[in-house]
């Protein structure tokens, strides 16, 4: 039996019978309000207070039904014992089925109290253990609203940052001479607003445990075109994305990968500066594709590489990291196209990270 005394509203409208519960109850650790009628039960019910209602069928001038289907449409109301003179299954089974908790037939001795204790005590264990489950599950989801917030917040911090490292990088790039160096501090700014703007998607995203790759990039190459606005004449940049939901560290692989193709094709496919870049993301079944194009000069991926050869060991191991590897596939000298298929299970976040 619990410590504390039990609240409990019996609506009868036998005004010797509530007495009678009263004083019986009362030797149990019960306190019990009688009330004899259905509005003056309502009444008392929206009150509050209340851990379990004893509610009889025959009201005089209502039904004991009526009242429980008022007390149905409130989910924080308390649990309901339905009692009857009645022997009748059919109230029962009604009674069962309008949200009474527990059902006990009226009858004359000993019995009525035994029964009428044994479904007061199912009720408030049951009734004690449904709201420590609300409770604990309200906590859970306000421990996960608080951790998504913090973690919004870190990810919008995180981009401020990179994008003032970028502006940075780029501010000396600006004031060197030297084209090599410029060239090089372009290609970190690039690779530094790739992780950035991955984690601006991120703090503007419903769920920030997974990135819509399409917009990602989409957004990557938007301003990576305008951070070579003023660099001359330069070829231009065309995205064509799929929808495909990924899971933010191989987001991060393929923002890279497609940073450092399309910084070669800008570099190396059109020596007058003149052509287009595409990149396109598709799905087909299972299977993602990522294709960096051009109609410049043509690369098959083998031959000496130009420049440092950072980029392509940055392209490798991010590959390798989504567990898959770049291709080349024969353009017939006409262009290069940069292929790279991923398996969409390995890229997509499990189902309940991505409702």
């Amino acid at each position: 039996m619990p410590n504390r005394p039990i609240n409990v509203l019996y609506i009868d409208d036998d005004a010797t019978l509530g007495r009678l519960v009263q004083r019986m109850l009362a030797r149990h650790n019960y306190v019990v309000e009688h009330v004899e009628t259905a509005d003056a039960g309502l009444a008392r019910a929206e009150a509050g207070g209340i851990d379990v209602i004893i509610l009889d069928h025959d009201l005089g001038t209502a039904s004991g039904l009526d009242v429980l289907s008022a007390l149905s449409k409130d989910a924080a109301s308390p649990a309901v014992i339905y009692v009857t003179a009645s022997s009748a299954l059919s109230i029962a089974v009604t009674a069962l089925k309008a949200g009474a908790m527990d059902y006990v037939v009226k009858t004359v001795g000993e019995d009525f109290e035994i029964l009428l204790r044994a479904a007061l005590e199912h009720a408030v264990v049951k009734t004690r253990l449904t709201r420590a489950r609300e409770q604990a599950e309200h906590e859970v989801r306000a421990a996960r609203d608080r951790a998504v917030t913090l973690l919004a917040e870190v990810n919008h911090r995180v981009a401020n940052s990179l994008s003032l490292v970028g502006s940075l990088v780029r501010m000396q790039a600006n004031s060197v001479e030297d084209p090599g160096a410029k060239a090089a501090l372009a290609e970190t700014q690039a690779r530094i607003t790739a992780i950035g703007n991955l984690h601006r998607s991120l703090y503007t995203s419903d769920d920030v445990r997974a990135v819509d790759l399409a917009g990602y990039l989409r957004s990557l190459l938007e301003e990576f075109a305008q951070s070579l606005a003023g660099s001359g004449q330069m070829p231009s940049i065309r995205c064509e994305a799929e929808p495909v939901l990924a899971k933010t560290d191989k987001a991060i692989s393929i923002g890279l990968i497609a940073t450092e193709l399309v910084t070669n094709a800008l570099k190396y496919a059109y020596p007058n500066g003149q052509g287009e870049v595409r990149v396109i993301l598709s799905r087909e079944g299972d299977t993602v594709t990522l294709k960096v194009a051009d109609d410049g000069i043509g690369w098959t991926g083998t031959g000496t590489i130009r420049g440092t050869g950072l980029g392509s060991k940055i392209v490798r191991a991010m590959a390798k990291s989504l567990a898959t590897e770049l291709r080349y596939a024969d353009t017939g000298g006409c262009g290069t196209q940069a292929v790279m298929e991923l398996s969409l299970a390995g890229l997509a976040p499990p189902a309940s990270e991505a409702a």
